[in-house]
């Protein structure tokens, strides 16, 4: 090939980069079809040895693919080439060396590698750095570093491109919370009138969501029953304190008043939206019997909403096993027995087998999201969580505190920061993730709240620095959901190792201190 043939080839590979890039926006694919072009050019001398860094909004550089890299950890900001470097960031392409070994991507025998650093920018301003490793005898003449800064402006536009379509995603999130919030809202006024904590709704609705997943009901399906099933008695909405707060047991016709909340639901949830007609649903038929003796419409068998026949069981679990005013909670063994003898009066056969398949995970949740102040001395046995597909932070015996309710919170949030990871290790984008990272702000609020109240009752000398760092962390998850609209592509690396890091370390030398409790309650 002589040369002005290698300069059209030259052209038409970039072109031909800048077209496929059009079929997806995973970085890493990118980095493959990149280095796929470059190896049609053999002037180009290159190893196949590259990486993407974005500048993130705090203007450091972030790893976000790689090729040829694979033992670098993204997650980890030490483990990038350029680390302890100084890159010139200019327009044209520059070359740099390596003078370390750094994790073992030199050859055998060299001493150091040489690599070429295209700018990247987007939208009039600096958008990251393009790494391409080089052979260490290739002195690219005149039109092969044109080449390199016309593929620098190629890959500018493809990350800005899958940019672009990151952030739209989060936006989606952003318009699904507003249609939902409404919501969610109303059904945790509903629940504050007579459960002052609002620990009921969220314990209800995770009961149904595990026994729905038991079921084997459709994601989708899952999805809407974990928004709508807050709603299931925002009728109470409608009904006097003198009834709804009774310490006592309600008269015929006080019952008789309880009972129309369903229809108050309904009446409040009108709309053709498919999460208002699922809450619907949900708030009128949640009180309606498998044999057809419930109420309000005597519906029977599966004229009764699946979803409805999930949450039924799901809330009179709930209630039983949890103290009011005006009642004491029923032991877990005399509950149980009740809700299997109503099996085909009150309750779905199938439903109560997929209860039981899901009691392990309905404890668990149970001791999550309690109402009563954690008791440092009480032992509980729980079962093992299901791990996901990735292990990137795991527990072991040196984090424990020694107060075993506090101990489970912390393996729900370190269970958590690894469905994070699964998310970013499997390319499931930065819409699902949101949805996690939101998950995580709200447990780490309950989470908190109860050590808080766990450290007042118990007079707890180091209280105020606990809330001081429980607000920071707080903070901390908002303004990485904020920065998932500014990059997404660089957030999810930086919160990985920030949660990872700042709660192993919240344990050991914060929340260790609380062992002292458990010998000053006995």
């Amino acid at each position: 090939m002589n040369r002005n043939q290698e300069i059209l080839e030259i052209s038409r590979l970039v072109f031909e980069l800048t077209m496929t890039g059009s079929m997806g926006t995973d970085l890493d694919d990118l980095m493959q079809r990149l280095f796929g072009v470059l190896a049609n050019l053999p002037s180009i001398r290159v190893r196949q040895q590259g990486a993407i860094l974005l500048f993130n909004p705090r203007e450091a550089l972030v790893q976000v693919a790689q090729l040829g890299l694979g033992h670098l950890d993204r997650t980890d900001a030490s483990s990038s080439p350029l680390d302890g470097l100084s890159p010139d960031f200019r327009s044209a392409p520059y070359m740099t060396t390596l003078r370390e070994e750094r994790g073992g991507f030199l050859r055998k025998g060299e001493q150091d590698a040489r690599f070429m650093v295209l700018s990247m920018t987007g939208e009039a301003r600096p958008l990251g750095l393009l790494l391409v490793f080089i052979e260490p005898d290739w002195a690219p003449d005149a039109i092969e570093m044109e080449f390199m800064t016309d593929l620098g402006r190629a890959m500018s536009g493809l990350v800005m491109r899958s940019l672009i379509n990151e952030t739209l995603r989060v936006r989606e999130l952003e318009l699904e919370d507003a249609r939902t919030d409404a919501i969610r809202r109303l059904g945790a006024a509903s629940e504050y009138r007579d459960n002052e904590t609002g620990m009921h709704v969220m314990r209800m609705t995770n009961f149904a969501s595990v026994i729905a997943k038991a079921m084997g009901l459709p994601e989708d399906l899952r999805e809407i029953l974990f928004i709508t099933a807050p709603m299931h008695d925002v009728g109470k909405i409608g009904i006097a304190d003198a009834i709804l707060l009774k310490p006592g047991k309600l008269s015929v016709e006080e019952f008789d008043t309880m009972k129309t909340h369903t229809e108050i639901g309904g009446r409040i949830l009108k709309g053709e939206d498919a999460l208002i007609v699922a809450a619907r649903e949900i708030a009128i038929s949640h009180h309606e019997h498998w044999d057809g003796s419930g109420y309000p419409s005597g519906l029977k068998g599966e004229e009764i909403p699946v979803l409805a026949r999930v949450c039924a069981i799901a809330d009179v679990f709930d209630a039983l096993t949890s103290s009011r005013p005006y009642k004491v909670a029923w032991p877990l063994e005399q509950t149980l027995d009740w809700i299997h003898g109503e099996t085909g009066k009150k309750f779905d056969p199938a439903v109560v087998a997929a209860f039981d398949r899901a009691l392990p995970e309905i404890l668990r949740i149970r001791e999550l999201y309690r109402d009563e102040i954690i008791d440092p001395n009480q032992v509980v046995d729980l079962p093992e969580i299901k791990c996901g597909e990735t292990r990137w932070v795991d527990w072991d015996e040196s984090l424990s505190i020694g107060i075993d309710i506090i101990d489970a919170h912390h393996r729900f949030l370190l269970e958590l920061i690894n469905d994070l990871h699964d998310i970013v290790a499997n390319k499931r984008g930065s819409r699902e993730l949101g949805r996690v990272l939101k998950a995580l702000d709200k447990y780490a609020q309950v989470h908190f709240r109860a050590e808080e109240r766990m450290m007042e009752r118990h007079a707890f000398s180091g209280l105020e620095r606990q809330r001081q760092q429980h607000h920071h962390f707080e903070k901390k998850l908002r303004d990485f959901y904020e920065e998932l609209h500014v990059n997404p592509l660089t957030a999810q690396f930086d919160m990985l190792t920030y949660l990872r890091d700042w709660l192993i370390r919240h344990i050991r030398h914060e929340d260790s201190r609380l062992r002292e409790l458990v010998s000053a309650a006995v």
